[in-house]
Order: structure tokens, then sequence, then C-alpha cells
């Protein structure tokens, strides 16, 4: 599974090799220093609770999608907007520094 997170146009892509036993806090440590390097502060955004959200929702894709996804979608989480492309990617973005958008998409593994 891929992680890809683009803030202003620059991406970094993670490779999760385990979905179901991710190590979410080494994942969010990489966007953390990827933001610090763009310059962008991600206090407040709970990204621990939204990234295993996100995992579960794209990896159930492979047992039914998008009905997970879908759900999630539909659900919202906090801040972020939700969206669900087609091919089982999920999305979330959310404005960040007031102008600045960070983006975080995680692929499914087929």
């Amino acid at each position: 599974m891929d992680i890809e997170v683009t803030i202003e146009g620059e991406s970094l892509s993670i490779t999760v090799e385990t979905p179901f036993h991710m190590d979410t806090a080494a994942v969010i440590a990489q966007i953390r220093d990827f933001a610090d390097k763009k310059r962008m502060q991600l206090e407040g955004l709970n990204l621990e609770g939204l990234l295993p959200k996100m995992v579960r929702g794209v990896v159930g894709c492979e047992e039914g999608c998008p009905a997970n996804a879908k759900s999630l979608v539909a659900q919202g989480y906090g801040d972020f907007y939700l969206k669900y492309i087609e091919g089982g990617i999920l999305a979330a973005g959310c404005q960040v520094n007031g102008s600045e958008t960070l983006t975080i998409k995680v692929f499914p593994e087929f």
C-alpha cells in the first residue's frame, strides 16, 4: 500500500508493507518531517486518528470496495475533507496555515 502526501505541489511517497500492522507513528513522523521542510505546521491535525481509518477504508476495499472507503467519506473526519477516487483510492485534504493545502492519498494494493 502506498501513501502519497502532497504539500503545495510537492509530493512524498510512503510505502506501507503491512497495512494491517502499519507503524502509524513512523508514517506520521515522515509526514511531519516533510511538512517541516515545507514550513507547514501540522499542530491540531489528528493524523494519528485519520491515517489508520484511511488505511482500513482502503484495505477494506479488497473485501468489497467501495463500501468501506465511501462510508468513511460519508462520516467525514475533523478538519479534513475526504474523497473517494475510482479504483479504491481515498484522499483527505485540508487547508493549513490559512492558504496552504495538505493532501494525503492512500492507494490500495491490488
